[in-house]
């Protein structure tokens, strides 16, 4: 997955948990298998956000109790 630009209400990629780190290339990719049409809408802005967004974010528990 290409970098996407940053909208209001759109998530960020770097706090998916589908965004994982490929050793081979050494980079960042995204595991979601979607087709080249949903690749487009994500990136045209039709989503308001990533429908496949996973939060990753492992603290988001402990902050929330806070």
């Amino acid at each position: 997955m290409a970098n996407v630009a940053k909208k209001k209400g759109q998530t960020a990629c770097e706090y998916c948990n589908n965004f994982v780190w490929d050793e081979e290339d050494e980079q960042y990719y995204c595991e979601m298998d979607m087709d080249e049409d949903d690749y487009v809408r994500l990136v045209s802005g039709h989503y308001s956000e990533c429908p496949y967004f996973v939060n990753g974010d492992e603290y988001k528990v402990v902050r929330h109790q806070m």
